[in-house]
């Protein structure tokens, strides 16, 4: 089924994501959560990634805000991230990722990790 979203770049990623899903299903979860309502779509303090172990990957299914503090090198994939978010996660030795980027370097979703 096609998405409904009338952004058209949102709208191809789920596309992207539900195709990568076929190999993956955490890929195809992260697109159906993206494919939800606007109201119930995710934001995500970076206090709460403080709860991963060190080294950890992880993906948010909506937007990282810059709440909180952030002690450990994580790598972290998300639809959206504010400057303040990513500041603090580089800052901390972590890595920040696109959707597409967390999707053509884990491919088969082995070590990702779904934060909701």
């Amino acid at each position: 089924m096609a998405s409904k979203k009338t952004n058209p770049l949102l709208a191809a990623l789920i596309a992207d994501l539900k195709k990568a899903g076929r190999e993956a299903p955490i890929w195809r979860d992260v697109a159906d959560m993206l494919d939800a309502p606007v109201s119930r779509r995710i934001e995500f303090n970076i206090g709460r990634l403080a709860l991963l172990n060190e080294g950890e990957v992880a993906v948010v299914a909506g937007k990282i805000l810059g709440g909180g503090e952030l002690g450990k090198k994580v790598t972290v994939g998300a639809y959206v991230f504010s400057a303040a978010a990513r500041e603090k996660i580089e800052k901390a030795g972590g890595k920040c990722l696109t959707l597409p980027e967390m999707v053509r370097q884990y491919p088969k979703g082995t070590g990702v990790r779904m934060v909701k």
